[in-house]
């Protein structure tokens, strides 16, 4: 039974994002590779290779971000230490280029990235907004108190 279905959705569309934007710098690498042109002096083998680079290290970041989602579904529990900030950093990311999105591309990628930023926030307010009965209560599991006075056996 899937108790809360967000930690799921996001780890998908980070999967999802991670393939694309990786797959999407490796194009416009090979596109530059062909062009064989320079842009204000710069080699075109330079520029290919380093977008193929920065998609891989890009779509890696994602595809980290998205494991991380995917280890707080499975276990049903909140991410922390270097899982947290991994997913608020991938918020903030998102933040700034849906920013970016809406003066260059245009309010459908704007459009995407609120929506991922948005699940990552959900992602991050769900499981925090509740504590489990064993947190709250640590003793609450020891039984019940003798009401007669006696010393527990």
């Amino acid at each position: 039974m899937v108790r809360r279905p967000v930690a799921w959705v996001v780890a998908v569309v980070l999967f999802a994002e991670a393939f694309g934007i990786a797959a999407v710098q490796w194009f416009l690498g090979v596109v530059v590779d062909r062009q064989d042109m320079s842009l204000a002096g710069l080699d075109s083998d330079v520029m290919s290779v380093s977008s193929k680079i920065g998609g891989v290290v890009f779509g890696l970041y994602f595809a980290l971000c998205a494991l991380v989602a995917l280890l707080v579904a499975l276990r049903d529990r909140p991410a922390v230490g270097l899982g947290r900030m991994l997913l608020i950093s991938a918020a903030v990311v998102h933040g700034l280029l849906g920013a970016f999105a809406w003066g260059l591309v245009g309010w459908g990628a704007f459009l995407f990235m609120v929506v991922v930023l948005g699940l990552i926030v959900l992602l991050l307010m769900t499981y925090d907004a509740e504590e489990t009965p064993a947190d709250a209560h640590p003793e609450a599991g020891s039984g019940p108190e003798p009401t007669n006075g006696a010393a527990p056996a």
